[in-house]
């Protein structure tokens, strides 16, 4: 397996760039840092993703993690390697300063988590739970549970996790079954999770559990829903560590990939019951776990972006040296000469940048909600980041999937065989749709939820924000100037038909939702697709506007030249097959119900 290089300049063109980084507005609580303070701390990151944890991922993918005597083993070098996060603050990123946080904008967080992810998927899963998890309790923890257990969560010495699946209890959590008993000021849990990342390990000393559970008495189905924080060690008003708790992991499981990341069966309650503490009101749970879970889906999002940069650059290299086959001439060429190994890398590369402009642009609408000066400004930045959020869960992870595919394509035979390690980002990238609600969820909740809460307000708008720059790059090329303006044409007019096919979806679902909403629904994910590949060329195109300007203003930077090519080669080459989703989102219904369910089988 090749070294991975973090991208730091890619990075910093959108946090620096593109971004809004250094000019949103700061305050006691938030930093408002510098180009040289975000360049600095994106270079330490890459320092700790390069040298520390990417030499990790193929040891923890050959040995993985493993339960030994009820404890949980983490692979060798996890330890050491989570002591030096830990030590270097990084978990305390992106929180306000007054709960123990630097402040910093999530733009910067996002960039940071990237090149972690990319670096060693099975490691990141830990502090990435233990960030969702911060969201939860920070908002949520009653004062004195807030005051015992979040500042040692927020520093890295604790970790989080979320327990919600139950085997009889997957994607439905209505029909969740583990007990809650009130006692006193706490109450007692009982019974079994599934498919808990990290629920146990040797990397902190405390493992903080947020666990969805049903008191007794409570509704029946998601109606009577509490949150609870679930502590493997409980803690004293002093914060000092008391005893164990009645938690703990029976079984591990047997994975495809992410070996080196714990996946356990948890048992509550055994002995007696397990403390919890009531996070938010009884019966208010599931509004409580999403909060949590809102901001997993945009780091796992992040994850498929993350391994389709790793997977794009072994295969670049491999490519590159790979002699086979003759090109123009009689001579032997690298394979990269061969225009269809070139179409694979060029398809990796476009819609890799694509996604990761895409899960940009939401940290950017995340930063805006919580930093705008303006209250309206907020409360429309908020909307956006719940449109965004299911669309960069479910398309970034795809883009994984069909990245570390071509990846392995592009190796050709040696691509099959693991000691190459291709296979592994495959593997590895194969969990991330199915993660945090699988990805017909968040076409679902895209559709059923983000669309109808609003009429389509948050959608429309952002359509019209693509609909602006469209029109703005298509000026330009009937200047017929030529040069970066004919390029930057080209973008604009594959975006105005892509655009359009998004705009009449929009309309056609808004409405279906009303008359038929199962049509509405038939045609979820095609949308889902039609949005992320729209949003992620007016990504690429902002960004290519902004390469043109500085080419403009007289730098010879190939950096900026390739955005441009880049931007060109995702709108000649994957906008256009976008419009055509228009078909299957409003004439999907009667084909996917046209056979009766007994006469599927062959």
């Amino acid at each position: 397996m090749t070294a991975y290089l973090p991208p730091l300049r890619e990075l910093r063109f959108l946090v620096t760039e593109v971004g809004e980084a250094p000019a949103l507005p700061g305050s006691d609580d938030l930093d408002s840092p510098s180009v040289e303070v975000i360049n600095a701390i994106l270079e330490q990151a890459g320092r700790l993703a390069a040298d520390v944890l990417a030499p990790l991922n193929r040891t923890a993918d050959r040995h993985g993690a493993r339960l030994e005597g009820g404890a949980v083993r983490t692979p060798e070098g996890f330890r050491a390697a989570y002591r030096a996060f830990v030590d270097g603050g990084w978990n305390a990123v992106p929180f306000p300063r007054s709960i123990g946080g630097q402040g910093l904008p999530w733009t910067l967080t996002l960039a940071l988590f990237e090149m972690w992810e990319a670096a060693c998927l099975s490691f990141s899963l830990c502090p990435t739970l233990s960030q969702a998890a911060i969201e939860c309790l920070s908002q949520y923890a009653p004062p004195d549970v807030r005051s015992r257990y979040l500042p040692k969560l927020i520093s890295g010495e604790w970790s989080g996790t979320m327990n919600l699946t139950e085997p009889q209890a997957g994607s439905d959590l209505g029909a969740i079954r583990m007990r809650a008993d009130r006692e006193g000021d706490h109450y007692r849990l009982a019974g079994s999770k599934i498919f808990i990342t990290y629920g146990d390990h040797d990397l902190a000393e405390n493992i903080l559990h947020v666990v969805l559970a049903r008191v007794s008495g409570a509704p029946p189905g998601v109606r009577g829903l509490s949150c609870f924080l679930v502590p493997k060690r409980l803690v004293a008003a002093d914060r000092s560590l008391g005893a164990i708790n009645d938690v703990r992991p029976v079984a591990i499981e047997h994975k495809l990939g992410i070996h080196g990341s714990p996946t356990l069966v948890m048992a509550y309650g055994d002995e007696g019951g397990a403390v919890g503490y009531r996070l938010g009101e009884e019966n208010a749970g599931v509004a409580v776990m999403f909060t949590m879970m809102n901001n997993a889906r945009l780091l796992v999002g992040l994850e498929g972006v993350a391994l389709a940069e790793r997977a794009y650059q072994q295969a670049l290299r491999y490519a590159r040296g790979r002699v086979q086959g003759r090109g123009a001439t009689a001579d032997a060429v690298a394979v990269v000469e061969h225009p269809d190994v070139r179409r694979m890398l060029m398809t990796m590369r476009a819609e890799t940048e694509a996604a990761r402009a895409l899960a940009h642009l939401a940290a950017g609408a995340l930063d805006r909600s919580r930093r705008a000066a303006d209250p309206a400004m907020r409360a429309t930045a908020a909307r956006r980041v719940e449109l965004l959020t299911p669309i960069v869960k479910a398309f970034c992870s795809d883009t994984g999937v069909a990245v570390t595919s071509l990846a392995l394509q592009v190796h050709g035979g040696m691509g099959y065989i693991e000691e190459t390690g291709i296979a592994q980002h495959y593997r590895d990238a194969r969990i991330v749709p199915i993660y945090e609600g699988t990805n017909g969820i968040q076409a679902r909740d895209l559709v059923g939820r983000k669309l109808g809460q609003d009429g389509g307000a948050a959608a429309r708008a952002l359509v019209q924000e693509v609909r602006g720059m469209r029109e703005e790059l298509i000026s330009r090329r009937a200047g017929q100037l030529g040069g970066l303006d004919r390029e930057l044409g080209i973008v604009g007019a594959a975006l105005a038909s892509a655009t359009s096919a998004l705009e009449t979806a929009t309309s056609w679902l808004i409405e279906a939702l009303n008359d038929e909403p199962r049509a509405a629904l038939a045609g979820a994910t095609p949308y889902l697709r039609l949005c992320g590949t729209v949003i992620g060329g007016y990504g690429l195109a902002k960004g290519a506007q902004v390469a043109a300007r500085r080419i403009t203003e007289g730098s010879n930077d190939p950096f900026y030249r390739a955005k441009i090519a880049t931007a060109r080669f995702f709108a000649e080459q994957i906008l256009p097959p976008a419009a055509a989703l228009l078909g299957p989102i409003t004439r999907g219904v009667e084909g996917l119900y046209g056979i009766a369910p007994e006469h599927l089988e062959p």
